[in-house]
């Protein structure tokens, strides 16, 4: 870890497939505490990453909601 780097924890909903693509995407690392998964880098690409999970985590409950829904 740089002295420059920053810590966010990995909200909770978050699968494998939302975190491959955040390390695709962002120049982040993920480091395993005892309190859960963090990833680190900048806080540029935190924050970019943060954005990215949010909006995953949102669109992946539309789908759940429009799911159930009776036809």
């Amino acid at each position: 870890m740089n002295e420059d780097d920053y810590e966010m924890r990995v909200p909770n909903g978050v699968g494998e497939r939302m975190l491959a693509e955040a390390f695709e995407k962002f120049d982040v690392e993920l480091k395993q505490s005892e309190y859960g998964p963090k990833l680190i880098g900048s806080k540029e690409e935190l924050e970019k990453a943060q954005k990215f999970l949010y909006d995953e985590i949102e669109k992946r409950l539309k789908e759940i909601e429009e799911g159930s829904r009776p036809k």
